[in-house]
């Protein structure tokens, strides 16, 4: 196993903790954290498709630039097209857009 790494105090409060045990693990331990509150995801797309394709995203928020920066990641890949768009927005040259697992409220 690799270097454990400790906790990140952000300025403003934010603490990031690290978990290397597995998504649900990390999941579980968010959800105790936010005491009923909603738990948001971070991470790059990689990040992102390993909760999709375990089922455990129902709602995410996307903003889309159209910026090239090189081959990049995907995010909808490994068969991943339960979610639509429920609402998205123009502002300048980025869209938001909102998409909720398909069936979800």
């Amino acid at each position: 196993m690799g270097l454990r790494r400790g906790p990140i105090t952000m300025e403003g409060g934010t603490t990031f903790h690290f978990v290397d045990d597995g998504i649900e693990s990390a999941l579980a331990k968010a959800v105790d954290a936010a005491n009923g509150q909603d738990v948001r995801l971070g991470g790059g797309a990689s990040t992102v498709r390993q909760y999709l394709r375990a089922g455990l995203v129902d709602e995410m928020h996307l903003a889309v630039v159209p910026v090239l920066l090189g081959a990049g990641e995907r995010i909808f890949e490994d068969g991943i097209t339960d979610f639509e768009c429920a609402e998205s927005i123009t502002v300048g040259s980025v869209a938001h857009m909102r998409m909720v697992k398909t069936g979800s409220p």
